[in-house]
């Protein structure tokens, strides 16, 4: 069981704390309800180039990393489609210079030409490493400008093109701050071995200050119904050809994407799942094959990646994935394989919450999608499944008509 106190300062910062003696450090997670979702069709990747330029320097502290390493702390971010989360670490003793920086960055950031030109290109060739240089890197952005036609999940989380970044202004940067950068737009979660009576007094101390700000309205389209198969092809030089399917399922506090997760498990999680066990080792029409859910708060994907090995043609790998897709809704599971998944997930939920500062994350993210305390009947929530439910979920979701796919196809170039 994890223990959580609930605090909210007159700004609308809410805060949670949560006690562990099992450490001498505190960690303060700061979750700012903003992702990708809320990037503009031609600012995409700005929540991400935003993450970066937090690390830039603040109004009244221009070197963020210098006075956190001389405590002995640390810190990261990352930004997801639905958020971006800071987190910074230091011993329990010295833990206000945490909430030193940390309150100064919500309240400006130091903006200059500078600092964004700087940022953007480091922003600019991560997205060359990961998305045009990386072999498959531009899979996630291909599939998923496939399967959304309005939803600002259409684009991934670094942006569809540098272009959209290579233009940035430095007044875009300052109202995006302003729009979503807030304390009333943000959860802390503190969670180490210091006191509640401390935690409210540092916070009262440092946030408390900083005033409401009005937060950009969230007027998101909704993605309509797909109603028939789509597909693309593509030709890049990489070893292997891919398949990529995925299928649209409900978003994060939907009633069945508990389902859909464990439905992913039994699919394609881990040598002893089903589609690596056929089509990877018994058939030998893989090289590689998995199936995973994208995880957002709004309705997101199952997703279906496979490698096929040299000489498969396209068409038979997609005819071996349908095929035992179709055994699964005509047949169910087994009380085996939902034990097998469940207690996976059991034991990583468990792994992911030994940490103070993974649980000052998680905390924060439960609290963002219902209550932080939800946190604890996770679990319960897997466990309560049953066969039927996998396979009712299976016939629902995994049809052609809510299917889209994406043939990669292995092109050498001449050098």
């Amino acid at each position: 069981m994890i223990n959580v106190t609930r605090y909210t300062l007159s700004n609308g910062l809410r805060v949670l704390y949560h006690y562990d003696a099992n450490t001498r450090m505190t960690a303060l997670n700061v979750l700012y309800d903003v992702g990708s979702k809320d990037d503009l069709p031609h600012r995409t990747g700005f929540a991400h180039l935003f993450e970066h330029l937090m690390f830039g320097g603040s109004e009244n502290i221009p070197d963020f990393d210098t006075p956190l390493q001389l405590t002995g702390g640390e810190n990261n971010a990352w930004t997801s489609s639905d958020i971006t989360n800071y987190y910074t670490i230091a011993p329990t003793h010295n833990i206000e210079t945490a909430f030193w920086l940390e309150s100064d960055r919500m309240l400006r950031l130091a903006f200059t030409e500078q600092s964004l030109e700087v940022q953007r290109h480091v922003v600019i060739e991560e997205f060359k490493q990961r998305n045009l240089n990386q072999p498959y890197g531009d899979i996630s952005q291909l599939i998923r400008s496939v399967a959304f036609t309005t939803h600002p999940y259409r684009w991934p989380v670094i942006g569809r093109q540098i272009e959209d970044i290579e233009t940035a202004t430095l007044e875009e940067v300052k109202e995006f701050f302003y729009a979503h950068y807030a304390p009333n737009n943000a959860i802390l979660c503190v969670s180490g071995s210091i006191s509640f009576e401390e935690t409210v007094r540092l916070c009262e101390k440092w946030f408390s200050p900083i005033p409401r700000r009005e937060i950009a309205p969230r007027n998101l389209p909704v993605e309509p119904k797909q109603a028939a198969p789509r597909h693309m092809t593509v030709e890049r030089d990489v070893p292997l050809d891919a398949i990529v399917k995925v299928y649209h399922m409900c978003a994060r506090n939907g009633a069945q994407y508990h389902a859909c997760d464990l439905l992913s498990d039994v699919l394609g999680t881990g040598a002893s799942s089903r589609l690596y066990k056929e089509l990877v080792q018994e058939k030998q029409l893989f090289n590689s094959i998995d199936a995973s859910i994208s995880g957002e708060i709004e309705c997101g994907l199952l997703i279906i990646n496979g490698r096929l090995n040299k000489g498969v043609t396209m068409e038979a790998g997609e005819a071996a994935i349908l095929e035992e897709i179709e055994k699964l809704q005509k047949n169910g599971v087994t009380e085996r394989e939902m034990n097998k998944v469940v207690n996976r997930f059991e034991a990583e939920h468990l792994v992911s919450n030994l940490n103070y500062t993974d649980k000052a994350a998680n905390l924060a993210y439960h609290e963002l999608i219902g209550r932080a305390e939800d946190i604890n009947t996770e679990v319960d929530k897997y466990k309560s499944l049953t066969p039927s439910d996998i396979q009712d979920v299976a016939c629902q979701i995994l049809r052609e008509d809510n299917c889209s796919t994406l043939y990669y196809k292995s092109v050498t170039k001449q050098k």
